[in-house]
């Protein structure tokens, strides 16, 4: 599975963007689907995930309330909703599935699979 994502940019303190993964015509409705991100000589941070029917997700506490994950109807895209960014949301996400470990898994562990990685820059 090869996981892609896109819409990735820049954009201005407090404003939005919407990032989207998709697996490039694989079925991966049944995966469990998350985004992460990382900066430069930082550790790898979960930001959310959602359950493979799309009815349950988690965030991370840091973008708790301005971000939102969410899956297409077929369930082979990923979006995520970031409004009121900040500076200190900038970095690189990636988005990560696992046909095995559940939505809560990935948060403390890993997936299997990831995307390549899209730029976000917040600015002024």
């Amino acid at each position: 599975v090869q996981l892609r994502e896109s819409g990735g940019g820049l954009v201005l303190p407090g404003g939005s963007l919407r990032l989207s993964c998709s697996s490039g015509g694989r079925p991966i409705g049944a995966y469990a689907l998350g985004w992460f991100r990382q900066a430069p000589e930082k550790e790898r941070e979960f930001v959310a995930s959602i359950r493979w029917k799309g009815d349950e997700t988690l965030y991370a506490d840091s973008v708790k309330g301005r971000f939102t994950i969410s899956r297409a109807t077929d369930g082979n895209t990923v979006f995520l909703d970031m409004d009121n960014l900040t500076v200190g949301d900038t970095t690189v996400y990636y988005c990560a599935g696992d046909p095995i470990r559940t939505y809560r898994e990935m948060a403390t562990t890993s997936a299997g699979y990831w995307g390549p990685g899209t730029q976000v820059i917040v600015s002024s």
